[in-house]
This record gives structure tokens, C-alpha cells and sequence, in this order.
């Protein structure tokens, strides 16, 4: 498979220099400059090529993704990782990776607006690929900002490349000024951009009609949604709150346009469900592409952004085996396991019940140690590059996503779910269930009914793909979900409630791995409420094996499932209402950009 960052990084500092000064006044054969690097439109896709360099950063799933009913950090609580995941926010602690990747992403898309605005077709298939690159522009420049406000709030908002302005500091602007101009630069991508079938794009790794459509709507739901938001006048803490935009009228038009978008999408008909949801993750994995992957980072060898996708937020693999070393970071909040109904074939695909030991033998791990099983290695058809680089691309939009999003929309926009919305969630809900329509349970015909189901849905489909804890927000459910799912914690820790009878024991056979695209999804087994010692010793002699679930695993072990172990007590315990929907800023980044000064997050 082709990937578009065989491209060299020069071409990311090309774009960089070309923003900021002119190359030497004599330009040479082997040196492009500012005034000739957009005079061709082969020179001028290498610029845009080189923006997607720019678009994602691991931080997205790793500190950020952290902190939510799926996922928890497994490092210690002095580790700024855990502490971010755990909303122990400091200006000190905040991570910048994406702050600066993102906008770094803005300054190239913005300077690759300019200069193909600027140029001029030799010929109509010359015009027609001009078109597409500067679709592509602006919707790198749209999903980058949402990537900065739906963390960050109100930010620095800039169209022009840094080097015509001249302005090299700046303030904070409304993040709904922010997200209308997203919402325009996707709307100008879409009437510019070549529908997937057209072939110009032969790979998910960039733009099409599809996919900016997708992300238009994921934008328009966000604009539309509940968010931390603060007076940008006087910065008052006692301004604070959790609120949607003023405009009511605005927020019906935003989810219109989410819809519609959706519905362009899908009335297309040109991406679909895969039958089954485990294959979604092995072709992405084994570096295939398909109908229902629209948008993908593309990862390959050294020029993969260090995202290490697949190690840190993979399955633990002993560093003997023959996978090489996977070493999480991230674990699967213990509850997560239970929220899945009987059936649901999401749950042994998202949530990995074993770990791979040095003689490639499949260890169950216990409760406190399942892992993230989308990304898992021994999936994979070779090791990549290396232990931390897997040539694994990270998936930004699925068609379950649209479909999702479509239902969530129309029933915002209708205060009421549609056919039409039914049907799309039950598309994505019946494909969970192996395509067996009678599992899925009763669809919600009542407005709040079925946003509920839409917020569970979203958990089960989308579990570790770096959209929960935004999701949540923009919701404005962050705090009461985290604060049930701690409190079902305590529960399941206790055997109470809910939990007063889950499996003490499960009991399997030990397989061993023997090959790369390991068939193993879930490691098999039988659940023992209550288990004597006489028996435990009779089913060991009989060769299987007896693992305690609320005990350490025997690989990757993060210690006891106990009221008082320090998963528990540490668990998201810096949450605080009103408080930690939106990060503060570093103080590294107020410190190299002045007008932000006085600016910071009021709460901090």
C-alpha cells in the first residue's frame, strides 16, 4: 500500500520557510522558493501534501484521550500523563504537541490558499487538480481549528499566512466566530473537491468530497453543542459556565447543516459498513484501505509524527514475543467491559481480554488490565518499522460515524427522531450484533430517549478513537458521566449493585500464537462466580487456567480491583464541574505569544 508520507519531511520545513521569509533572491534548480514553489501544480501539491504532516499528533488518543468511561493512564500519579488524564490540570502540565501541531498545520493550509488562489490552469485537468488542492487546504485549515477549540475554547484565529500580515502575536477570538469559519471553509472544500469515485484521490490519507463532508458535520455539531465558555471581556471566573451558543436560531441552522451533510454522504452511496466490525480494524491494521474508512493519518516508517500508534495505546506484547515489544500506557477503565449488551461483537474487537507472553503464549489479563485491542499488533501482517512505529494509520472518520452523527442530528434539529434517524442508528447497532436485527433491543421514539441511546452508541462504536472526552463535553455531560463511572468503579470493586454478580473467576485454556494476523479476538472462557480451592486445583490439573479477575493479571499487571487501590482512588481525581471542560493554556504558550497575556482559562 501507498502512503502519502513517503513524502520527506523537507517538504513540511519547505512550507514553513515559504511562511515566514523568502529563500535566497537566486533561486536554484534544487531550491525552491516563496516566489516559485506554487509554479506548478505538482510543486503545489507537495505543499498541501506536506500539511496532512501536521494533522494529527499522538496526543489526540494518549493524554487527551485519556480520562474518560473507556480509558485510564496506567502510569504513575506523579506522571504529568496521569495527572492530565485524571483532569489534574496545571498551566505547567498542559501538553502543547497539538497546540503547536494544529496551528503549524493552519500556517501551511494558509499558505497553501494563497498561493494556488494565486496560480493559473495550463489546461481544464490542470484547473481540476488546482480545484482539489485547494479543497484540500481549506479543509486541513477546518479540522485543525476544531481540533485546537474543542480542547482549548476561544484560541488565536488567523486566515492569512504569518508572513503577509506581519503579525506575529495575537488574542483570543469567540469560537463561534472560530467554528462559522470552519463551517465555510469545509462548505468552499466541498464545491471544490472530487467525490471518491472520481479516482483523483486513491487513498483515505487525503481529502475528498466525502470526507469533508463528514468532518462538516462533526464541526457543525460541536458549534452547536454545549461547551465551557467565560466572559472575553473581563475573564471572570464567575462568568463561567457550561452553555451553548446564544443564538437558538444559529444552533437549529448547525444541526440543518450537520444533517444535510450526513445525508449528502449517504444518499451518495458510495462508503458503507463493513459486515463485520473486527474487519474494520484488521484491514486498517494490515495497511488496507476500505468503503468504510473515509478519512485516515497515514503511518509509515519514521515519517509517522511519533505516534506510536499500537504501543502505547496497544495490547501488551513481552518484549521476547514474536510481535516485538508493545508496551501500553493506556488502560480500559474496569467498568467499560460491562456497559457492552451480551452480543455486541464491539466489545472483544475494542477491548483486548489477554496479553501476549515471551513465548507467544495468550494470557487473560484480569479486570484492572485489559487493554485497547483496535490497534493490536499481533494483527498485523509484519512487525513495521519498529517496537514504537507500526505503520498503523489512525482512523479520523468512519461511515459509522456519519451515520451516527445523522441520527444525532435529525433528532436535535426535529426535537424528535426521524425514520430516517432510526434507521441509521439501527444500521450501525445491527452490524454490532452480526447483522441480527433482533438483538439489537427497542430504538427510543422519544427525544431524549434517543439521545441517550446516540451517547452510548458513540461509546460502544467509536471506544479509544480519541472522541469520548470531547463528545462528552460538547454534550455537557462531562462531569456526571465521569462521576458515575467512578461510583460504578466503587461498585464493581465492592461486588455491589450492579456488579453483585459478575464473574470472580474465569477459567480457559492457554493457545499460543503461532503466526502474524493472529486469529485470536477474545480469548475464550468460563465465568465462575464463586470457585473452592478443591475445584481450582482439579480444573488446573485438567490443564486449564484459573485467573482471579479482581487480582493482578500475569502479564502487564496494574494491581488489584479494590475500593481502596490506587486505580480507584486516583480515578479522574481532579474532576471539577465548570472547571475542566476546557484546558487551560501551557504557560510555554502564553510566554511566545504576548497577546494572549491576561487570557488564560479564568478557573486557572
Amino acid at each position: 500500500m501507498k502512503k502519502i508520507f513517503y513524502i520527506a519531511l523537507a517538504v513540511v520545513a519547505l512550507v514553513s520557510s515559504s511562511s515566514c521569509k523568502k529563500f535566497l533572491d537566486l533561486p536554484s534548480q534544487s531550491k525552491f522558493n516563496s516566489e516559485t514553489i506554487f509554479e506548478t501544480v505538482n510543486r503545489a501539491e507537495m505543499v498541501v501534501v506536506g500539511c496532512y504532516s501536521q494533522t494529527f499528533n499522538r496526543e489526540f488518543y494518549y493524554q487527551l484521550g485519556m480520562g474518560t468511561d473507556e480509558c485510564f493512564s496506567t502510569e504513575s500519579e506523579t506522571n504529568s500523563k496521569n495527572q492530565v488524564a485524571n483532569y489534574v490540570y496545571t498551566p505547567a502540565n498542559i501538553p502543547t504537541s497539538t497546540y503547536t501541531a494544529m496551528y503549524a498545520g493552519i500556517e501551511y493550509a494558509n499558505v497553501a490558499i494563497k498561493g494556488i488562489k494565486g496560480m493559473k490552469a495550463n489546461s481544464a485537468t490542470e484547473q481540476t487538480k488546482l480545484d482539489m488542492l485547494l479543497g484540500e487546504a481549506y479543509a486541513i485549515r477546518a479540522m485543525n481549528y476544531l481540533n485546537i477549540v474543542r480542547f482549548f475554547g476561544d484560541v488565536p484565529y488567523s486566515t492569512e499566512p504569518v508572513a503577509e500580515t506581519g503579525i506575529f502575536t495575537s488574542s483570543r477570538v469567540s469560537r463561534d466566530i472560530i467554528y462559522d469559519g470552519c463551517i465555510s471553509d469545509l462548505q468552499t472544500a466541498i464545491g471544490l473537491l472530487p467525490w471518491k469515485s472520481a479516482g483523483l484521490v486513491p487513498t483515505p490519507e487525503r481529502f475528498t468530497k466525502n470526507s469533508a463532508y463528514g468532518i462538516l458535520a462533526r464541526v457543525a455539531l460541536y458549534a452547536a453543542g454545549y461547551s465551557l465558555r467565560w466572559d472575553l471581556t473581563s475573564y471572570s471566573a464567575g462568568s463561567v459556565k457550561i452553555a451553548q451558543r446564544p443564538d437558538a436560531n444559529r444552533i437549529k441552522e448547525l444541526y440543518k447543516i450537520a444533517a444535510d451533510a450526513c445525508k449528502a454522504v449517504i444518499d451518495r452511496g458510495e462508503n458503507s459498513l463493513l459486515p463485520s466490525y473486527e474487519n474494520v480494524f484488521r484491514t486498517l491494521i494490515k495497511t488496507q484501505y476500505n468503503n468504510e474508512s473515509m478519512l485516515e493519518f497515514g503511518q509509515y516508517g519514521n515519517d509517522n509524527n511519533s505516534s506510536a500508534v499500537g504501543y502505547t495505546n496497544g495490547i501488551y506484547a513481552h518484549t521476547s514475543c514474536m510481535y516485538g515489544k508493545s508496551q501500553p500506557a493506556m488502560g480500559v477503565t474496569p467498568t467499560y467491559w460491562y456497559d457492552f449488551a451480551a452480543g455486541d461483537t464491539r466489545r472483544d474487537v475494542t477491548i483486548c481480554n489477554y496479553s501476549i507472553n515471551a513465548d507467544n503464549g495468550h494470557e487473560m489479563n484480569s479486570y484492572t488490565s485489559n487493554t485497547i485491542g483496535k490497534f493490536r499488533v499481533n494483527w498485523a501482517s509484519k512487525n513495521g518499522t519498529a517496537i514504537n512505529k507500526r505503520d498503523i494509520n489512525w482512523p479520523i472518520l468512519r461511515y459509522s460515524d456519519v451515520l451516527l452523527m445523522y441520527a444525532e442530528a435529525l433528532n436535535e434539529y426535529n426535537n424528535n427522531p426521524t425514520a430516517e434517524a432510526k434507521t441509521a442508528f439501527e444500521q450501525v447497532r445491527t452490524r454490532a450484533f452480526g447483522g441480527d436485527a433482533t438483538k439489537i433491543g427497542t430504538t427510543p421514539t422519544d427525544y431524549l430517549g434517543f439521545r441517550n441511546a446516540i451517547i452510548n452508541e458513540r461509546k460502544f462504536e467509536f471506544g479509544f478513537e480519541a472522541l469520548r472526552r470531547t463528545d462528552l463535553a460538547r454534550w455537557g455531560i462531562l462531569y456526571e458521566t465521569l462521576s458515575k463511572t467512578k461510583q460504578n468503579l466503587i461498585d464493581m470493586a465492592n461486588k455491589t449493585g450492579a456488579y453483585a454478580n459478575i464473574d470472580l473467576y474465569r477459567v480457559y485454556k492457554r493457545a499460543v500464537a503461532t503466526t502474524f494476523e493472529d486469529p485470536m479476538v477474545a480469548i475464550p472462557y468460563t465465568g465462575y462466580k464463586t470457585l473452592s480451592p478443591t475445584d481450582s486445583t482439579t480444573l488446573a490439573r485438567a490443564g486449564n487456567v484459573v485467573l482471579r479477575m479482581h487480582g493482578a493479571s500475569i502479564l502487564n499487571a496494574q494491581g488489584l480491583l479494590t475500593a481502596t487501590a490506587p486505580l480507584v482512588i486516583n480515578l479522574f481525581r481532579g474532576l471539577e464541574r465548570e472547571k475542566v471542560e476546557i484546558l487551560p493554556l501551557a504557560t510555554s504558550i502564553i510566554d511566545v505569544n504576548p497577546g494572549l497575556k491576561g487570557q488564560q482559562q479564568p478557573k486557572y
